[in-house]
C-alpha cells in the first residue's frame, strides 16, 4: 500500500527545504525525499557568502541544516529514498522510491543537479583515483601536490581557492580568455600567488598508471596540443539536471531542465519545480530558495482549491 500525503518534495536542498517550510506551516502533511545528504550541492561549500543574514558567512552545511531544522520543527516528515519512478493519475500523483512507494496530491520536484562530465577518456577510469568532483571531499588528499581545475566559474575558482590550503600549484584550466565567476571570485583567484591559469584551453585525455599522472590538453585557437603533470584534476564545467525519471512525465528543455512559469508551476496540474532543476534557474542558493517558496505558495492554492 502506497503511504498518502499532501506534498511530496523530491530533493532534500534549500529549494526542497524552503517549500518544506512552507507547507509544514501550512499544515499540509509534507514529505521530503533525499536520496542523499539533506543540503544537496550547497553541503560542500565551506563559506556561503552571499545568502542574506550572514554578514560573516556560513558554511553550506550548517545553513542547510538550520533549515531542514526549521522545516522539521513545523512537521516535515525526511525520508532517505531515492526516487526511481514517478507517474500522475488523475489528480493522483505516485512517488516510486528504492524502498517504497508514496502517494499525493501535490509533487514540488526539488531534485537539483550533480556535476557534468568532460566525458573524455580517463575521466570515469579515475573518478576517487585522482579525478574528482568535490575540493571540500578531497581536498586533503593532494597535500603538497600539483592539482588541476577545470572551469571558469563560480564553482571552478571556489574549488581552486579552497585546493590553495592543500595542493603546492593548482592550475585552472578555462576553454576561453575570459572568467564567467563574479568579480570578487575572480579577484580573489588572480591573487592567489599558488594558481596559474591556462587559457583558451581544453582538456583532451587524463592519463595515467594506478592514479593520474597527467592531463592531454588542447588550446583552442592554436590547436596547439600540450601535456600537463599534475596529480589530480578537480572537474567544475557546470551542473546536469536529476531529471532521467521525469523525461516522459513533465515537459523539459533541451538541457532537460523542468519547464516551469514564474509560479513553478510544470504543466502538469499539482507538479511544481523549483531551484537548480528548473529551467532558466539562478543557480544560487538564495534564488533556489525563492523558488521553494513559490512552489509551496502555488501548491498550497492549488490544494485549497
Amino acid at each position: 500500500m502506497s503511504k498518502k500525503y499532501d506534498v511530496i518534495i523530491i530533493g532534500g536542498g534549500p529549494a526542497g527545504l524552503s517549500a518544506g517550510i512552507y507547507t509544514a506551516r501550512d499544515r499540509f502533511q509534507s514529505l521530503l525525499l533525499e536520496r542523499g545528504i539533506i543540503g544537496g550541492q550547497i553541503v560542500n561549500a565551506e563559506v556561503v557568502e552571499n545568502y542574506p543574514g550572514f554578514p560573516e558567512g556560513i558554511s553550506g552545511e550548517e545553513l542547510t541544516r538550520l533549515m531542514h531544522e526549521q522545516a522539521t520543527k513545523y512537521g516535515l516528515e525526511t525520508v532517505n529514498a531515492e526516487v526511481t519512478g514517478f507517474e500522475v493519475s488523475g489528480k493522483e500523483k505516485v512517488v516510486k522510491t528504492s524502498s517504497d512507494e508514496y502517494t499525493a496530491r501535490v509533487v514540488i520536484i526539488t531534485g537539483g543537479s550533480e556535476r557534468q562530465k568532460l566525458g573524455i577518456p580517463g575521466e570515469d577510469k579515475y573518478v576517487g583515483r585522482g579525478v574528482s568532483f568535490c575540493a571540500t571531499c578531497d581536498g586533503p588528499f593532494f597535500a603538497e601536490k600539483k592539482v588541476a581545475v577545470v572551469g571558469g566559474g563560480n564553482a571552478a575558482l571556489t574549488e581552486a581557492l579552497q585546493l590553495t590550503k592543500f595542493a603546492s600549484k593548482v592550475y585552472v584550466i578555462h576553454r576561453r580568455d575570459q572568467l564567467r565567476a563574479t568579480k570578487v571570485v575572480q579577484e580573489r583567484a588572480l591573487a592567489e600567488g599558488k594558481i596559474e591559469f591556462i587559457w583558451d584551453t581544453v582538456l583532451e585525455e587524463i592519463t595515467g598508471g594506478d592514479f593520474v599522472q597527467a592531463l592531454k590538453m588542447k588550446n583552442v585557437k592554436t590547436e596547439k596540443k600540450s601535456d600537463l603533470t599534475v596529480d589530480g584534476v578537480f572537474i567544475a564545467v557546470g551542473l546536469r539536471p536529476n531529471t532521467d525519471y521525469l523525461k516522459d512525465v513533465v515537459p523539459l528543455d533541451e538541457r532537460g531542465s523542468v519547464l516551469t512559469n514564474e509560479r513553478m508551476e510544470t504543466g502538469v496540474p499539482g507538479v511544481f519545480a523549483a531551484g537548480d532543476i528548473r529551467s532558466s534557474s539562478g543557480w544560487q542558493t538564495i534564488t533556489a530558495a525563492g523558488d521553494g517558496a513559490m512552489a509551496a505558495i502555488s501548491a498550497g492554492r492549488y490544494l485549497s482549491e
